[in-house]
């Protein structure tokens, strides 16, 4: 357990990266990756038990990620870049960058149980549950820190994606109640997750004028009323982890309500900072990956004569890819070190999102080139970096939104580097 969890000068890096990711590893070893050996059958077993027969899910892939949370808890690992005011570590953008990006390198595509020891920012413990309500906190921040239960983050809709003053969800306060009713959909964690920060138009006024009017609630995902319609599949899978959500007059108490009535886009907004980050981190560790297991490849297939690796038609892919890596991972970790400062950074976000994660993608892509057709395979998982990184061309600020951002802070002078 780390110093910080022991309560000794929380909030604080106390341990290097090093020592923090050492620690993770050994803890991932020796408890979370024997746990998903010893259920291989199931978590491999995509075109049966792994889902449900709707697509989410199976409920015993749940608890196997339910449980993988409350052993990491215990050990302090998973709310360690949580806010200290709710239970957990505050340890620094930098550390959490460096922690995704030594998961995804380490662990790679193939397992998905050591990527559940660190709290995802919109499914378990983050700084919205600093925001929550006495009567809440007391109610449900136990269970979130402690990976008892899971959230998921319903923001977007049919019509409201990436302008999200197009939402048409509506809460309206009825009494000491919030009767919401409207739709959402990619709403990540929603097949299987036990709440859901629900965003809805609360001052419609303020909405058209695109200057507030929009509310978060926590809502129980077995409440009357909330129907996980559908599960939204990708790349021709059997299933999946995101889903389309419907509330019908749905009521909440006036303690779910999260933070500031009218204020939850600030919240939202938030959110995707942390996200960028955390997609940044990913991307590096999935490249870092991807860039290894092609350079091994190309050292060891012998064609005319000698090994790939020295054609320089092959050479060169993996030359570009670490050029590209190193160039990305400098980026994020200058982010990084802004935002620990209290820097806003709001054009380096977008830059460091956009560029690590389109990153991702070249150097997968190249990487299956490399290996040719086993990179197509399923043997050597690089289609599943491959397709993560063409999901993170949208997640948390599509590319296009990205680089309009990044245009809005240039022509506002931010011209310096």
């Amino acid at each position: 357990m780390f110093a910080w969890a022991r309560g000794e000068g929380a909030g604080m890096d106390l341990v290097e990266v090093d020592d923090l990711t050492a620690g993770l590893a050994r803890f991932v070893d020796s408890v979370v990756v024997p746990l998903e050996d010893e259920n291989a059958a199931l978590l491999e077993d995509h075109r049966g038990a792994f889902y449900t027969e709707r697509g989410g899910y199976s409920p015993a892939v749940v608890e196997l990620i339910r449980q993988t949370r409350m052993e990491s808890a215990k050990a302090g690992y998973y709310a360690m870049f949580c806010p200290t005011d709710i239970g957990g570590g505050g340890l620094s953008r930098r550390m959490e960058l460096l922690t995704h990006e030594f998961l995804a390198r380490r662990y790679g595509p193939a397992r998905l149980l050591p990527f559940e020891t660190v709290a995802h920012w919109a499914f378990g413990p983050s700084f919205m549950c600093s925001h929550f309500s006495p009567a809440l906190r007391s109610r449900l921040l136990d269970d979130i820190v402690g990976g008892r239960v899971g959230m998921c983050f319903g923001m977007s809709e049919p019509d409201a994606g990436s302008d999200p003053w197009m939402m048409s969800t509506k809460a309206v306060r009825d009494g000491d109640e919030w009767v919401i009713t409207g739709s959402k959909q990619w709403t990540s964690n929603g097949p299987h997750a036990d709440y859901c920060y629900l965003f809805a138009v609360t001052d419609p006024t303020l909405v058209r004028g695109r200057r507030g009017g929009i509310s978060c609630f926590v809502v129980p995902m077995d409440s009357p009323g909330v129907s996980v319609d559908s599960v939204i599949k990708f790349f021709g899978d059997a299933g999946g982890d995101e889903a389309i959500l419907s509330f019908s007059e749905v009521r909440v108490p006036e303690e779910n309500l999260v933070g500031t009535e009218g204020e939850g886009f600030k919240l939202a907004l938030g959110g995707v900072s942390v996200g960028r980050v955390y997609n940044s981190g990913r991307a590096l560790g999935y490249s870092q990956w991807a860039l290894r297991q092609a350079t091994e490849y190309a050292k060891s297939r012998v064609t005319f004569g000698k090994p790939i690796a020295e054609h320089q038609g092959v050479s060169f892919k993996l030359a570009d890819s670490a050029m590209e890596i190193y160039a990305a991972r400098h980026a994020a970790l200058d982010l990084t070190a802004r935002l620990d400062r209290g820097e806003v950074a709001i054009r380096e976000l977008a830059m460091t999102k956009a560029f690590c994660c389109e990153t991702m993608l070249r150097v997968a892509d190249r990487a299956m080139q490399v290996c040719g057709a086993m990179g197509l395979t399923n043997e050597t998982y690089l289609y599943r970096v491959w397709h993560l990184a063409r999901t993170l061309q949208l997640a948390d600020g599509s590319s296009e939104i990205l680089r309009q951002t990044i245009v809005s802070r240039l022509l506002k002078g931010e011209l310096d580097f």
